[in-house]
């Protein structure tokens, strides 16, 4: 692949994560100085100021299906989400982490958020209430690093360091397999 443009700059930190908008029109962007920062694709410039208000390192960043919103999973053992188009929190943070957020994700339908964190466990999070749905998904034996719903929302797979993969049930937060 070749390089377009010139790089994108701005954070003040490393980076830790990145995703287009659905549209492709946009990129934000998840920093180690704790902000997420939203970009232009065509011009390759930031778009208004840095989204604050994690007070550690953003190491997720994942835009709904349909662009208006965006999630970010921070070490600060929160979720927030944000309206895309303003770079406005949306309501108060999703806490209930007990370690530090590794990886989030939306369902197909952008009503769920799959979250996935240091402390082995899953949590699924209802995006109208901003309030986790069910009990945290156990099974794995060290961090979870990686979380992605299947396409038809019924299913969400799980990455971590302990080696594993596993697929879990979206109704029953219960293991496949």
């Amino acid at each position: 692949g070749k390089l377009i443009g010139e790089p994108l700059t701005g954070h003040e930190k490393e980076v830790f994560s990145v995703a287009f908008s659905p549209d492709g029109t946009h990129i934000v962007s998840g920093s180690s100085d704790k902000t997420l920062r939203l970009w232009d694709v065509a011009t390759g410039k930031s778009i208004g100021e840095p989204l604050t208000g994690h007070h550690k390192e953003v190491f997720s960043v994942a835009f709904s299906p349909d662009g208006t919103r965006i999630i970010s999973g921070s070490w600060d053992k929160t979720l927030w989400l944000w309206d895309a188009a303003t770079g406005k929190p949306i309501g108060e943070p999703l806490t209930g982490h007990q370690e530090d957020i590794s990886s989030v994700a939306f369902s197909p339908d952008g009503a769920r958020i799959i979250s996935g964190s240091w402390n082995k466990t899953l949590q699924l999070w209802d995006v109208a209430t901003s309030k986790p749905i069910g009990e945290p998904f156990t099974g794995h034996q060290d961090a979870v690093s990686s979380v992605a719903f299947s396409p038809d929302g019924t299913r969400i797979v799980s990455g971590s360091f302990d080696k594993t993969l596993r697929l879990w049930d979206v109704v029953t937060g219960k293991p496949i397999g």
